[in-house]
């Protein structure tokens, strides 16, 4: 491969200016939601009876992979009691309720409920929190019931395990793996944008990379890591279960005929990408065809100008080389 032109450096340093989300400012959402918490847990110590019994930030700001394009951050809050409703709606209100007596100086306009979450919007900083509840039993590993955001059905997750599944792979390519993971995750977004009808979660993302990794891919080097990923989509048509052992066998997920299969790595009985049509699927392996195609090409052009063509080709024009 031809690194004369553009380099493993250049994509660091377009990361670092472009992709990432600034250190200071992922300090800054990460300490709001710390405040938050602990004003929860202040409320708690006063009241042990209150039904709602832990907060935890989750999503890419927890797991590192949050883009600079972020604008509202994910916590999930452990809901216990006999009088929690398990409607969808209620269940909103209910939690929005809660979270006003705990914060009684929020005005109500700053709590929210959304279709699957409450937003909770700092005035000072202008950060938005989106709340998702957990209906939570006092099963081990804190599992409890999510709400999904794909269609509102109840499922069971652990956000602590996932965290963990998440650490497990960034312990084995410190500094690499989220940084490959946001590299993807910032062209898919841009897919998005371009392309009519793209679909491509981050989590799926995420998990195609995990599975990559746990293969002894080497992250280190992102033109090569970049290639493996998409060369992974092309090759596979997204028709490969993908599926992990790390809280339960392979053998415990049974016959699914989804046309995408990645299964959580919580809950066996859960893929994650159970609404992906055969279109959806087919738009992610030609996106993915046409980026790696653009990488082949950019390791092989003659000069500077070429080259950064066809890098444009996979990240848009705010990559300059």
């Amino acid at each position: 491969m031809s690194r004369l032109h553009i380099d493993h450096r250049d994509i660091v340093r377009f990361a670092a200016d472009k992709v990432n989300l600034p250190k200071d400012t992922a300090d800054e959402y990460r300490a709001q939601a710390r405040r938050l918490r602990e004003k929860l847990e202040s409320y708690l110590a006063e009241h042990p009876d209150f039904s709602l019994k832990r907060m935890q930030l989750s999503g890419s700001l927890a797991k590192g992979t949050a883009l600079r394009s972020i604008n509202d951050i994910d916590v999930a809050i452990y809901i216990s009691g006999s009088e929690a409703p398990h409607d969808i709606r209620a269940l909103l209100d209910y939690l929005a309720e809660r979270l006003r007596k705990a914060f009684p100086n929020f005005t109500a306009d700053q709590v929210k409920p959304q279709t699957y979450s409450v937003t909770v919007s700092f005035r000072g900083s202008g950060l938005d929190v989106d709340v998702v509840p957990v209906l939570y039993s006092g099963l081990p590993d804190w599992r409890g019931n999510l709400i999904s955001q794909d269609d509102g059905s109840f499922l069971e997750t652990s956000i602590p395990l996932h965290l963990e599944f998440s650490r497990k792979r960034k312990q084995v390519q410190q500094t690499h793996f989220a940084q490959v993971v946001r590299l993807v995750k910032f062209w898919a977004r841009r897919m998005k944008q371009e392309r009519d009808g793209f679909r491509f979660k981050s989590f799926m993302i995420e998990m195609i990379l995990a599975k990559l990794c746990d293969q002894g891919v080497d992250f280190s080097d992102y033109p090569e890591a970049l290639q493996a990923f998409f060369t992974y989509v092309a090759r596979s048509a997204l028709r490969e279960r993908i599926v992990f052992e790390d809280h339960y066998k392979a053998s415990d997920v049974g016959k699914l005929n989804d046309h995408i299969q990645i299964i959580d790595p919580i809950n066996s009985t859960n893929n994650v990408a159970r609404l992906y049509t055969a279109t959806n699927a087919d738009a992610i392996v030609d996106a993915a065809l046409d980026a790696g195609d653009a990488i082949d090409a950019a390791l092989a052009a003659p000069n500077k100008e070429l080259t950064l063509r066809y890098w444009q080709k996979v990240f848009g024009p705010a990559f300059q080389g």
